[in-house]
């Protein structure tokens, strides 16, 4: 058994990112380790006016955050558990402690054989599903790349037309000299231009998660089986 993001890219592109990067996409049920992320988000931004209230709607559901600041303190909390299908999955919660109150950004992930990928679903009831294309960069960091979005509530399969979707590409590197790993994340749609993103760097902290477990309110509400 080995982590669902050494599944989805394979031992020789997994080998070739950073030794910080690799431990801390290891986390998973094989390793029996989880990690949590601690740092600043130096800036979280959002796109034209006409985007917040997408935004604040898909905030009701911790997808994405309909806020902007600078100098955000921020979570990221990676812990690996079996989900009511028995398949492995590992949490993407990150929280940023914005004025007014917390924001929260939720995500679970899935190693899916079917679609050759780390399937993303986003939310606390899981309704969307995202395909996350993993590649390690020459300089051992870590691109993620967003492929097809598919919304599901009930009986409803469906999927996300590109008008209404948006391309997400994520940056994580490993920062030897401060010690950080750094993140840059960028929401893009093809035709209204960007949508949202933030970048800044942390620190990591593993612990065993059979000691652990998984904290109270970090599963999703609802979960979705369909790939």
């Amino acid at each position: 058994m080995t982590s669902i993001f050494r599944a989805a890219m394979g031992d020789a592109a997994f080998g070739r990112l950073h030794p910080q990067l690799q431990r801390r996409f290891t986390v998973g049920l094989d390793s029996g380790e989880a990690c949590t992320g601690r740092g600043v988000m130096d800036r979280i931004w959002h796109g034209p006016a006409f985007v917040k209230p997408f935004l604040a709607l898909g905030g009701l559901r911790h997808i994405l955050v309909p806020r902007t600041g600078r100098d955000v303190p921020f979570t990221i909390e990676n812990v690996p558990y079996t989900d009511s299908y028995g398949r492995e999955t590992v949490t993407f919660v990150r929280t940023f402690a914005l004025p007014g109150g917390p924001r929260r950004f939720d995500a679970t992930m899935v190693f899916s054989p079917e679609r050759d990928c780390v399937l993303d679903y986003l939310g606390t009831h899981q309704h969307l599903a995202t395909d996350l294309h993993m590649s390690a960069e020459p300089d051992g960091s870590l691109l993620i790349r967003s492929g097809e979005h598919r919304f599901r509530e009930g009986r409803l399969d469906a999927r996300v037309p590109e008008l209404l979707g948006g391309e997400a590409e994520v940056r994580e590197s490993y920062d030897e000299a401060a010690g950080r790993f750094r993140i840059r994340v960028r929401v893009v749609n093809r035709y209204v231009g960007p949508l949202f993103g933030y970048e800044g760097s942390f620190t990591a902290e593993y612990h065993d998660v059979r000691s652990h477990g998984v904290r109270a309110g970090l599963r999703p509400v609802r979960e979705e089986v369909r790939a």
